[in-house]
């Protein structure tokens, strides 16, 4: 008999794993979604600009290739559209529950129990083998904490809660950050805003993002074509792991990766004054490392201001600075997220009483990203130490989906399972050994690791040794899980 499992999260993660349940033919599983639309992160990033520096078609399911990418980077539109073709192409869109929000849940010595609060706010608890919790590691908007925001008379908001009913023509603009999300939508704003203030705390390394629209003609070739679309996804992958990998493991194309930074930065700022302001101190890849040709010359146009002073408070009319006040009346914090809080703030109790929260303390972990010892039959997706500076994470994913699937074939034949201490054990060794060779330990702040400086989000190795691991038969690594 089919095990009922659960997913949490209708994102790429949770989308991947429902369509392997419903290619294998096991349909007793429930997609629980706390918004009232799939799409996870691409629901959510609407912002001006926003969009993907991984290429279309290897940020895109191994068995769903699409041939009508517009573009060589996606936007977050098409990247969204995309998602809903999948869900409909696969049927599993009927097994959403949407606005139905995970509150918690507990292993009884059998199943999961899940609470979840429906749309009418009022929680119901439902039984499962077992539990796929896919809600990502970018999902819950991180705000600063800096004095006196709730005072602030102007309109404010998130980049990943965008305010679209508030036009930004004519106003004067602050963004608080500079990272990934900034660069994407300080173009477009600069381009409408009276002025905008940008408040830099760190610079970021920038390389050049050589985006292009695919043509008619390209878009029939990439469709018709016999393995041209496989060929150029291998390529785009083949070249990822060959070049932008060992930069992070500080290899042979370390020094490559700050030369091509550094020639981006000087061929477009030519102030020295700027370019000085956006010159980091830290080794490329120590922060997520920017893909974008419109960001350093949206930073020169006349109408913008990059600020490195201190913020000391926000103030009823604007920003107030070490130097003084920058009088704004709009303030989007383009501030990151809340990344090395996982699955916060659901209450998930294991086997034996203790909740998950409580064993990450220290910091998150789990079997190959994906297994947590004393927590029977619960699967994460994109966990910790799954991500990528490098590669698409949508290939991490397809692996842990197909880890997954291999487990629930155990299951069913011995009951609930739980990866084994020991085998926990070893793998936090082998990690905290592989970290020691990566840039992401070098002198920097990154929302890849906790305020200790422990590294819980990124993968320390390459993507096909991540195949390999999640590859293997789970048989030694698992054992039954022990009764209370």
């Amino acid at each position: 008999m089919a095990p009922s499992v659960a997913i949490i999260g209708a994102g790429f993660g949770g989308l991947c794993m429902a369509i392997r349940l419903e290619r294998a033919g096991i349909r007793s599983y429930t997609i629980f979604e706390k918004a009232d639309d799939l799409g996870g992160t691409w629901r959510d990033n609407s912002y001006p600009g926003a969009g993907c520096d991984i290429p279309s078609h290897l940020y895109s399911y191994s068995f769903e290739k699409y041939a009508s990418w517009t573009r060589r980077y996606p936007d977050q539109p098409e990247i969204l559209g995309y998602l809903e073709h999948c869900a409909d192409k696969y049927d599993v869109r009927r097994k959403i529950r949407f606005r139905n929000e995970v509150r918690s849940a507990a292993f009884d010595g059998r199943q999961w129990q899940i609470t979840a609060a429906g749309p009418d706010g009022g929680e119901r608890t439902e039984a499962f083998d077992v539990m796929v919790v896919s809600v990502g590691q970018l999902n819950r908007p991180h705000l600063p904490d800096i004095p006196g925001m709730s005072d602030f008379t102007g309109v404010s908001f998130h980049s990943a809660r965008w305010n679209h009913d508030h036009d930004l023509t004519g106003r004067q603009v602050a963004v608080i950050g500079t990272g990934s999300s900034a660069a994407q939508l300080i173009p477009p704003v600069a381009e409408r805003a009276a002025r905008l203030h940008v408040f830099q705390r760190t610079p970021n390394w920038v390389i050049p993002k050589p985006d292009a629209t695919f043509g008619p003609l390209t878009k029939l070739a990439l469709h018709y074509v016999p393995g041209l679309q496989r060929a150029y996804r291998e390529w785009i992958y083949r070249y990822a792991e060959a070049t932008l990998y060992p930069a992070l493991a500080e290899g042979w194309s370390t020094g490559l990766l700050r030369k091509r930074a550094l020639g981006h930065l000087y061929e477009q700022v030519p102030d020295p004054a700027l370019r000085a302001k956006l010159t980091p101190d830290y080794p490329p890849g120590c922060k997520r490392v920017v893909i974008d040709s419109r960001f350093y010359p949206a930073l020169t146009r006349d109408n913008v201001d990059v600020i490195t002073d201190k913020i000391v408070r926000v103030g009823p009319r604007g920003v107030e600075t070490t130097e003084g006040l920058r009088e704004v009346d709009t303030i989007v914090y383009a501030t990151g997220f809340r990344s090395t809080e996982f699955l916060t703030p659901m209450e998930i109790t294991g086997r034996s009483g203790r909740s998950l929260h409580e064993r990450w303390a220290n910091g998150a972990e789990a079997y190959l990203g994906i297994s947590v010892p004393e927590f029977p039959n619960m699967f994460l997706l994109y966990g910790p130490n799954t991500n990528l500076g490098h590669n698409s994470i949508i290939f991490m994913l397809e692996c842990q989906v197909a880890h997954i699937m291999a487990c629930l074939t155990r299951l069913a034949e011995q009951g609930p399972i739980e990866v084994r201490p020991e085998v926990m054990a070893a793998w936090t060794r082998q990690l905290d050994a592989a970290m020691e060779r990566m840039v992401w330990g070098g002198g920097c702040q990154s929302w890849y690791k906790t305020a200790e400086g422990r590294v819980t989000n990124n993968w320390p190795g390459s993507t096909t040794l991540y195949r390999r691991l999640t590859g293997k038969a789970p048989g030694g690594a698992y054992r039954p899980s022990p009764a209370r």
